[in-house]
């Protein structure tokens, strides 16, 4: 049976005639943890990532399990049952198909999501065979000069009209035809957006913007990972890692490598007025380098960058550490921005330093920022509303159209993107084959996972967390950035405030007392489950609202939201616009630094250009690569943003709707502020060297490659 109803009831003040209804559905949801589940099932239940390996095909393909033990945490993913493979009986065998995979009925995508998604997929696949091919026919496993690179790309005469493609109905209609006739009539028809790749923002303005300094450390606040730049608190940096294994705490990163950087201060007076900043991936990759350094093809480092936040407000690099494992201690070294005045060759080391500080980053903005904190992150919140609010739930009604398409997209990742790269990339294993970190990158967002709170992953939280803001009374919102112009956080604390707004209007309509809140049998029993099943490996640990009063039920729905729609939308749509354009953001570093008086050095100093486009993605990686971010950074023709519900009879509720409205005039009016600050020339953060305006948590949008929306659920 379906219970629907545009009424929501608490459970205490269910009808007579529908309170047995309500706890039958409830139970067909939840079913029996037993048995593997059929494509007609609408059950929701738990499992861990358990399924991202394959080792009957042999061992180098078998992967950790994620999830129920220390070492490696995760939250957990939907379970499906599927039989265990014959050599690890704790794992299951993976689907032949990503069709296969189960997901409960109410979560398959919808007919115009499925065309949507396939038309993109169809595009995708257009692009590795007929590119990846071409490179292979030639025997090229590396760029030779950046012309390579540009000839990837719609020319830009053509740019205007295919980078910022809105709905490519052309595609659709082809859907029909198969990839090989699409490859074929792209060719006869010269249509280059069939085989070439739109040429991404960070490139049309400005061809060389992307290298410098300046923008290397504008986008850590307004790119498309500016949830990880912290301040300095302390100095040195300290690792946290055990000394005995990985040698000294102290960073290698002293005064004297930053003072001729900080505008006539002191380390000390820069830590006193809040102007030193850091991205800080040591502790993190460290642990594992010796592994990923193993790999075929694969160099890392762990490493720390350090900005200055200027006197003009923007932030400037003044010292990359890159750290590698030796013996019972670690090698680092620092490298400092040359000067314009620096020969060619200390230029390209520091252009090397910030690549591999870029590498870094890439996987944790993938891996973590992305996948951790949206994706898997709100799996088991999905699963637990199901199993335990009732469809007649006020926070049910709320919250539904922020799961929409999650549990479906989350399958298929870890079908496609996420799973061991058997064999070849049709197959799967694409993080693997396009990112460093190769077979360690799921784990290595483990590890990240040990540090997630609760209570730190909303906007407010976080940025408190990372010493970016501070409480403040007096400040708009109760929080003063210590980056006056830093554009993800101004725009996302107003996106945040008009969320946290509609929630508490909303939520006060249903629960007048906190009383309210302690009573409410299905919300208890849904907090529970979220954190001792959903989040089971951090059920013990701090960060967890206790939901007595009402405020906490406010915090805690506003959170998921956020995580949704604004966190994802900022982590996800901005992928392509930003890192389209390999050499910025390459995701494979192959090369570790030459030292002098190396074979490599000597190499380097022929020709740095050369070795530098030899240091990271392949022309096949990088192919593979932008095939995906492609798919992922483009809104569907039917999304569904911030404020906007597609069911017309959501709810009769008179107060609801007046709420909702007052919801949707904030938003719009968002859109505006966001507008006229992007127009403000004073603020230099929002537009930077490459003249690309920081519009990724404008409300609204088209379908396409737009760099701006905030579609209500975590759909891609």
């Amino acid at each position: 049976m379906y219970m629907c109803s545009d009424k929501a009831y608490l459970p205490s003040q269910t009808p007579e005639g529908l309170a047995k209804y309500r706890d039958m559905e409830l139970k067909v949801l939840q079913g029996d943890g037993e048995g593997e589940r059929k494509w007609v099932d609408r059950i929701y239940d738990y499992d861990v990532y358990n399924d991202l390996g394959a080792p009957d095909h042999g061992p180098e393909y078998a992967r950790t399990t994620l999830g129920g033990s220390k070492e490696f945490p995760y939250p957990r993913r939907c379970r499906t049952g599927r039989k265990r493979n014959e050599s690890d009986k704790f794992t299951e065998k993976p689907v032949s198909i990503p069709e296969l995979i189960y997901v409960p009925r109410d979560e398959i995508f919808d007919h115009i999501k499925t065309q949507n998604f396939a038309a993109d997929s169809i595009k995708a696949i257009s692009h590795l065979i007929s590119r990846t091919v071409e490179y292979i026919s030639k025997g090229k496993d590396q760029f030779n000069t950046m012309e390579e690179v540009y000839s990837l790309y719609v020319n830009s005469s053509d740019s205007e009209s295919h980078s910022m493609r809105s709905d490519d109905n052309h595609l659709k209609r082809k859907l029909t035809s198969g990839i090989f006739s699409l490859l074929a009539n792209g060719k006869k028809t010269g249509n280059p957006s069939l085989l070439k790749f739109p040429l991404p923002l960070i490139v049309q303005k400005n061809k060389d913007a992307w290298s410098t300094d300046a923008e290397f450390a504008r986008q850590t606040i307004a790119g498309m990972h500016p949830f990880t730049i912290q301040r300095v608190k302390v100095f040195p940096l300290e690792s946290k890692l055990d000394p005995k294994v990985y040698g000294p705490p102290p960073s290698s990163i002293n005064s004297h490598h930053i003072e001729p950087y900080l505008e006539g201060m002191t380390v000390s007076e820069a830590l006193k007025e809040n102007r030193l900043y850091v991205l800080d991936y040591h502790d993190a990759f460290l642990p594992y380098i010796q592994k990923i350094n193993a790999l075929t093809d694969r160099k890392a480092y762990a490493s720390r960058s350090m900005f200055l936040l200027t006197k003009e407000g923007t932030l400037t690099p003044v010292a990359i550490e890159l750290s590698l494992p030796k013996g019972t201690g670690r090698e680092d070294r620092v490298f400092v921005p040359p000067g314009n005045t620096s020969e060619k060759h200390q230029q390209s080391l520091w252009k090397l330093a910030k690549i591999h500080a870029i590498l870094n980053d890439t996987a944790v903005h993938q891996t973590y920022s992305h996948f951790v904190r949206t994706h898997s992150s709100i799996e088991p919140i999905i699963i637990a509303s199901h199993r335990q609010l009732s469809a007649m739930h006020p926070l049910m009604v709320l919250l539904l159209p922020h799961f929409k398409d999650t549990l479906n997209i989350n399958a298929l990742a870890r079908k496609v993107l996420l799973n061991a790269e058997v064999k070849n990339i049709l197959r799967g294993g694409i993080i693997e084959y396009t990112f460093s970190s190769g077979r360690y990158s799921l784990e290595l967002s483990s590890i990240l996972y040990k540090d997630w709170r609760f209570d730190e992953q909303g906007l407010p939280g976080d940025l408190l967390k990372r010493g970016m803001a501070v409480r403040d009374a007096n400040a708009k919102y109760g929080l003063r950035l210590l980056i006056e112009d830093y554009p993800y956080a101004v725009d996302g604390l107003e996106v945040w405030d008009s969320i946290e707004t509609w929630v508490t209007d909303f939520i006060r309509i249903f629960y007048i007392r906190d009383e309210d809140v302690i009573q409410d049998k299905e919300l208890r029993t849904w907090w529970k489950e979220i954190r001792e099943k959903g989040h089971g490996d951090k059920k013990d640990e701090p960060g967890w609202p206790s939901m007595d009063r009402i405020e906490d039920l406010v915090l805690v729905v506003t959170t998921i939201i956020w995580l949704a729609s604004a966190h994802h939308a900022a982590v996800n749509f901005g992928q392509y616009p930003f890192a389209g354009f390999m050499p910025y953001r390459p995701t494979v570093g192959r090369k570790l630094i030459p030292t002098p008086n190396s074979p490599e050095y000597e190499s380097f100093l022929k020709d740095p250009d050369a070795f530098l486009l030899s240091s990271i993605s392949s022309p096949a990686q990088t192919i593979v690569g932008l095939s995906i971010i492609e798919v992922l950074s483009t809104h569907a023709s039917n999304e569904e943003y911030l404020g906007q519900r597609s069911d017309t009879q959501w709810t009769n509720n008179p107060q609801v709707m007046r709420a909702f409205e007052k919801f949707q005039e904030k938003l719009f009016k968002i859109g505006q502020h966001i507008e006229q600050r992007n127009n403000d020339p004073l603020l230099k953060n929002r537009y930077g060297e490459v003249q690309v305006p920081y519009t990724l948590l404008l409300p609204t949008s088209k379908g396409g490659i737009t760099n701006m929306g905030i579609p209500n659920s975590t759909s891609i």
